[in-house]
């Protein structure tokens, strides 16, 4: 039962025009691909490894593609046509174009009908590969049970993997449920994934489908000692973002940061091309059995958490419909938001409250990303200590799932794993002693909480029709979102989109929309 006395026509309607915004901008993302997700299709197909000057072989493939000016036709499309005239597989024709300057867009094409049989029986061993990382993840589930309340989320940030995999155990061991692994500093600007186990990255470590791997051997390890599953998370947003999702897909990491958005309003990624990947990113990540993690949290470290709360739920709505037409369950909708008013704003604890039960009652089914403060904490790690114990309170009381620790040393250094313990102490205190709090509490009829979650509600569905009359690339470059203004036509990655042409296709898409799980 509601405890915000919502109106749900209200509701409704803004849920409808979320859907409307998503659908016209569907639109043109069926008409586009871009290098990230012609990579994204080529790795799924077997392409991998790196050349002697350490480029990725997916992207010399690509390169191959964009400088014929042939792109639009697609990976896929091309590798169909060169097994058929080889008889060689994805792999190994990669190894030929980039050894022996070997041009796959030169062959005679064959008959599509073919080029997409070929390609389809590659997809489908692709395709149960993930299914079986899928069943991988459900057996643990099923051996060590999963948890009920929420899930303690941690982060790792050494910039070493060795490094990170030592401070993951311990966390685990702690206590930990989730293990992000932070990633270097400006690797979302990257136009291509870095390859192999790393040991150097500035503010955390790279994101390659080997860390991927190692980190997962040692949360299993540990986990079997625990008797525990111990997710892994890492980012899919930026300028590979479907690549990372197949990169995690096949080493089944179980969260992934993916916003619709974010990379758009955070790394200044060019529009059209974040719209677009985020699509197959996020097919992917339905398919494998990943949840998403979206950005909404950030919109407040730069606008203010009283003034554009509505903003953050607009964009939750938003990410929801998106999510959607990518065939993501709510359960796999890890929606975000923060605990980010200013400390001294008199009964801020009743507005961070109101924003989290309105999340949990609007989204119900969705496991929320709840965020601990950030922009107002300080030196005193004493009142931080306190600052996220109030956190801790919210999530218990309203019912959050993925909580983000906070860290009492916020603002003073990357934590140690002593910071990390003292955190994990604090909210299993909580969670323990206020467990069935938010079972027991009412609010008052017209009182200050029900009053804020109305206010915020009208003001996030006036926002969505107005996004719903503006279209999506309309309202971001009038900087609704975060205060950020971002031009259609500017920022990173636009060269590396272009329209389709009509023999396109992706077998993924298709395989893993209509696939059972």
């Amino acid at each position: 039962m509601s405890k915000l006395n919502l109106d749900a026509a209200l509701v409704a309607r803004a849920r409808e025009h979320a859907k409307n915004v998503a659908l016209d901008t569907q639109d043109f993302i069926e008409r586009h691909t871009t290098v990230a997700v012609e990579r994204t299709i080529a790795r799924l197909l077997g392409i991998d490894g790196i050349n002697e000057n350490q480029v990725p072989l997916p992207n010399i493939i690509i390169q191959q593609l964009q400088d014929r000016d042939v792109l639009p036709m697609g990976i896929a499309w091309f590798l169909g046509n060169a097994i058929l005239h080889t008889g060689q597989g994805p792999k190994e024709i990669s190894e030929r174009i980039v050894n022996e300057d070997f041009d796959i867009t030169k062959l005679p094409p064959k008959d599509t009908f073919e080029i997409k049989d070929a390609i389809n029986k590659i997809a489908e061993e692709t395709i149960n590969k993930i299914k079986q990382k899928r069943r991988e993840r459900e057996n643990f589930l099923s051996e060590f049970g999963d948890k009920k309340g929420p899930y303690l989320y941690v982060i790792v940030a050494t910039g070493n993997i060795y490094e990170d995999i030592i401070q993951a155990k311990a966390a685990a061991k702690q206590g930990a449920d989730i293990i992000a692994v932070i990633r270097t500093t400006g690797q979302s600007l990257l136009d291509y994934v870095p390859y192999g186990a790393t040991t150097e990255g500035f503010g955390g470590t790279y994101a390659t489908q080997e860390n991927f791997r190692l980190m997962r051997a040692a949360l299993d390890e540990t986990g079997k000692e625990l008797k525990r599953y111990i997710r892994l998370c890492n980012y899919c947003s930026g300028l590979c973002m479907p690549e990372i999702a197949a990169m995690g897909a096949m080493e089944r990491l179980d969260v992934m940061l993916n916003d619709a958005l974010y990379g758009i309003l955070f790394r200044d990624i060019n529009m059209k091309r974040t719209i677009i990947d985020q699509y197959f990113s996020r097919i992917i990540n339905g398919f494998a059995g990943i949840i998403i993690n979206t950005g909404e949290d950030n919109y407040l470290t730069t606008a203010d958490a009283i003034e554009e709360a509505h903003t953050v739920l607009a964009s939750q709505f938003l990410n929801e419909q998106f999510a959607k037409l990518a065939f993501i369950p709510e359960e796999q909708m890890g929606l975000g938001h923060a605990f980010e008013i200013d400390p001294d704003i008199k009964d801020g604890f009743l507005f961070e409250l109101a924003q989290a039960q309105m999340a949990r009652e609007i989204f119900p089914r969705a496991p929320l990303k709840y965020m601990p403060p950030t922009k107002f904490m300080t030196g005193n790690i004493f009142k931080g200590h306190v600052q996220n114990a109030l956190f801790n309170m919210v999530t218990i009381m309203t019912g959050q799932k993925l909580h983000l620790l906070g860290m009492l040393t916020e603002a003073v250094h990357t934590p140690f794993m002593s910071d990390r313990a003292l955190s994990i102490e604090n909210a299993k205190y909580i969670f323990n002693t206020m467990e069935n709090l938010g079972g027991e509490i009412t609010f008052t009829e017209g009182g200050i909480i029900q009053n804020r979650a109305t206010e915020v509600l009208k003001n996030a569905s006036s926002l969505l029709e107005e996004i719903e009359q503006l279209k999506l690339f309309a309202t971001l470059e009038k900087g609704i979102f975060a205060g950020i203004k971002r031009s259609r036509d500017g920022g990173k990655g636009l060269d590396g989109v272009c329209e389709k042409h009509q023999v396109h296709f992706n077998p993924f898409i298709s395989l893993m929309k209509g696939s059972e799980k």
